[in-house]
């Protein structure tokens, strides 16, 4: 019983949600590129190990400020997995992502430690700075690139341009719930300088500019996102209203399934 709740705990301690999103979109990603199914699970099992990496690193290292603030549904916080736990779940899963990524060959492989090694320089302190926007750039950016070389070419520019945009509008609509806690631990990244009103503009900006990448892969996603963008934020201004927020993510969702038919058609 108490493996089981250890192992509960670990799950939670990962991140588990975003964990899953981006292995999900990376795998659908490779999917369109005709890989077969054990390429799938490879790929899937690669980028899976990473993000489980990155998720129990930022759990472990904000520990003491997630205790600090109270965070409710931090594992290594409240004590219901220990710090070594969570530091060995780290060192197992960090290698392996690395290890999975070998067979789709040196260039693919690179692509994706780059991308794990800006992921954890964020979980290790980029995330406090004014550049915190940056690791989402250039991790999100290099998912379609570890695809796509590891399918035997380079990705477009536009498509990596694409994921960097909506990586970074990750960012901002990722941290604005926990706003007020990281200020009070010590944190202030980009968004936490800039506020929740003007992060949540800058989020609208980024998915806007990534759909305008994706035009020539569907042209109705542009007007379709300022159309969805343009009443979210009208309608967002009222006090406590979250409409500007969920249109931000509708539209990176809507991105996102573009993205996805857009690796079919760059093949």
């Amino acid at each position: 019983m108490r493996h089981f709740a250890t192992a509960a705990s670990l799950i939670r301690a990962s991140h588990p949600v975003p964990a899953l999103a981006v292995t999900a979109i990376t795998t659908g990603l490779a999917m369109t590129v005709g890989r077969d199914a054990g390429g799938l699970a490879l790929t899937a099992a690669a980028v899976l190990a990473g993000q489980l990496s990155v998720g129990w690193l930022n759990d472990l290292v904000d520990a003491d400020r997630d205790a600090r603030v109270g965070r409710r549904g931090k594992p290594v916080a409240a004590g219901a997995i220990s710090r070594r736990t969570a530091l060995v779940a780290v060192l197992v899963s960090a290698p392996a992502a690395v290890v999975l990524s070998l067979p789709f060959g040196a260039v693919a492989t690179i692509a994706h430690l780059i991308a794990l090694v800006s992921a954890w320089a964020y979980d290790l302190g980029l995330k406090s700075g004014p550049f915190s926007v940056f690791p989402y750039a250039l991790s999100f950016g290099l998912l379609p690139a570890f695809v796509m070389f590891g399918g035997g070419g380079p990705p477009p520019v536009w498509l990596v341009l694409a994921a960097a945009l909506l990586g970074s509008a990750a960012h901002f609509v990722n941290v604005l719930p926990d706003l007020g806690d990281d200020a009070a631990t010590g944190v202030h990244g980009l968004p936490h300088r800039l506020g929740a009103a003007r992060s949540t503009a800058v989020a609208a900006c980024l998915v806007l500019a990534a759909s305008a990448t994706l035009v020539d892969v569907s042209w109705v996603i542009l007007p379709l996102a300022a159309a969805v963008l343009g009443a979210g934020l009208a309608l967002g201004r009222r006090p406590g209203s979250r409409t500007a927020f969920h249109a931000v993510v509708l539209v990176a969702l809507l991105d996102v399934a573009v993205l996805l038919s857009a690796g079919a058609q760059s093949t």
